[in-house]
């Protein structure tokens, strides 16, 4: 279960545009994540309007202020900061904005812990997600663990397989030149941090192949 944030401007944003950074039917790279969490007291943060700002559009809030997010604006104090870190050392830039989309499996921000089920999920939001991986556009898409278990209960992703333990970013599946990685979740820390790493060294290395236009027409 989850509990929807009570900011309706932040709602409203996810209403129009259910993902983060790029479009993620033109992007060359999608982290799927669980659920968009933010404090409860987002608004009164110094930093609300630019988190506004990057949900209008996260390619240009990428190049404006030259960090992917705005938990790494150094006027945030709140969670949310170690996930972004570990992101960025991923090696990705702002010239890649376009490349780089975020999606999650609950369609709506959240505040608090949330441990969702299937009932908490959109069937619409699902089957879009499993469309745009189905499309097999010239991609890559990261999935933790967590997320490859919701989606498998699901039911809606019949091609994906268990998630595979103690390997660094191992391949799950692949559909034409789209390619599916499972990967350690960016908050992790402490004894996954060596395994982190080399993570981050193996996507920054597929970040530096030249980019394709991954427009699907499916």
């Amino acid at each position: 279960m989850y509990q929807p944030h009570l900011s309706q401007k932040l709602v409203e944003m996810f209403r129009a545009k259910p993902y983060q950074g790029a479009r993620p039917e033109s992007a060359e790279f999608i982290f799927v994540g669980l659920d968009a969490n933010y404090a409860a007291d987002i608004e009164s943060s110094p930093v609300f309007s630019r988190v506004l700002e990057y949900h209008d559009d996260g390619v240009a809030f990428w190049r404006r202020y030259k960090v992917h997010h705005p938990f790494l604006l150094a006027d945030y104090r709140g969670d949310g900061q170690r996930y972004h870190r570990n992101f960025a050392r991923t090696g990705f830039e702002p010239k890649d904005a376009c490349r780089v989309s975020f999606i999650e499996l609950l369609h709506i921000p959240t505040v608090g812990r949330s441990q969702l089920v299937l009932d908490d999920l959109d069937p619409a939001h699902l089957e879009g997600l499993n469309a745009l991986i189905q499309c097999g556009a010239k991609r890559n898409v990261f999935l933790a663990d967590r997320v490859i278990r919701l989606m498998r209960i699901s039911g809606r992703f019949r091609w994906l397989p268990e998630p595979i333990a103690n390997q660094v970013l191992p391949r799950l599946y692949q559909v034409g030149e789209t390619t599916i990685h499972q990967h350690l979740h960016f908050a992790n820390y402490g004894k996954f941090q060596a395994r982190m790493t080399l993570e981050a060294a193996a996507i920054a290395r597929m970040r530096a192949d030249p980019p394709h236009l991954a427009f699907c027409a499916c």
